[in-house]
């Protein structure tokens, strides 16, 4: 049996590879242990230095300060039940979509679709999109949040691509069985479909996870606030009001705005980032099979 041996010129090629992709890795890591660590920094040690990737002194007190409120964990609570009813009424409409729009006996499906790239292309913008949700009634509650973007077209396309790839005799066979069009769906295609459910679950959830510019036009009442816009709030405008010093003790004295700030930031991105390690292995499988077939 032979066995090839890699060349001069394919070692160079994978030594550059792995250099290009240390060097983008680090430049997605680095700016995120800054703020981490800048985070459990003390505040003398912050201001003297300025940039710190490890610190010598620890400190907790900018999560102390937070978390001397129930605003962040509250605003944490609302975003993580906008994320998941937010994710599980995508995933429904979308599906409900997509598959009767892969399906060739589907009356009109041509005229749906050209409908919805019709929407990537061109939008009714903000303000429209305003009047919409007022008229709904939908202003300062959750569902401004979630019924507006319940479908995403882009994903919508893929899963339909997705679902056309799967075999007509797995339907026929139901069929056959006595199975009817939500029983095949179900029972059948979604079970097949878990690598592209999973892709798209992440996709939503990472998008209502992140979202603050809608909230700000739709909800005035602060405690509805997802935990972006507080952090919008804290960093970019340097608004507070998250902590109360005088439920630290008398002698406790409030840590600078940049450590608040940096414990702002790792509060609300390290939840979304522990999602990842569970659907990641669904992630590249699941949009690939999607855009195969067009």
């Amino acid at each position: 049996m032979l066995v090839s041996h890699p060349t001069l010129g394919s070692r160079v090629f994978d030594t550059i590879n792995s250099v290009i992709l240390i060097v983008f890795a680090l430049f997605a890591i680095v700016p995120f242990l800054f703020v981490l660590s800048g985070s459990l920094t003390a505040s003398e040690e912050l201001m003297l230095r300025g940039i710190v990737l490890f610190p010598t002194k620890f400190s907790l007190d900018g999560y102390r300060y937070i978390f001397s409120t129930n605003t962040i964990l509250w605003s944490l609570g609302v975003t993580v039940f906008i994320t998941v009813a937010g994710t599980l009424i995508n995933l429904i409409f979308t599906t409900l979509t997509a598959y009767p729009l892969a399906r060739n006996e589907f009356m009109g499906r041509g005229p749906i679709m050209l409908l919805v790239l019709f929407t990537m292309l061109f939008s009714g913008g903000m303000i429209p999109t305003f009047l919409v949700v007022k008229s709904f009634g939908l202003l300062n509650s959750y569902w401004s949040l979630l019924i507006p973007g319940a479908i995403s077209a882009f994903n919508l396309i893929i899963l339909r691509n997705f679902f056309q790839q799967l075999p007509d005799g797995l339907e026929e066979a139901a069929k056959i069985d006595g199975c009817n069009d939500f029983q095949i769906l179900v029972k059948i295609v979604l079970p097949l479909s878990l690598p592209a459910m999973a892709t798209f679950a992440l996709f939503y959830s990472v998008g209502h996870w992140n979202t603050f510019f809608n909230a700000i036009l739709y909800i005035n009442d602060s405690t509805k606030w997802p935990i972006q816009v507080w952090l919008r709030q804290i960093v970019i405008l340097s608004q507070g009001g998250i902590g109360d010093s005088n439920e630290m003790g008398s002698d406790y004295v409030a840590p600078p705005g940049e450590v608040i700030k940096m414990a702002v930031i790792v509060v609300s991105t390290v939840p979304i980032l522990m999602v990842y390690p569970f659907l990641q292995k669904h992630f590249a499988k699941g949009v690939l099979l999607g855009s195969v077939k067009g």
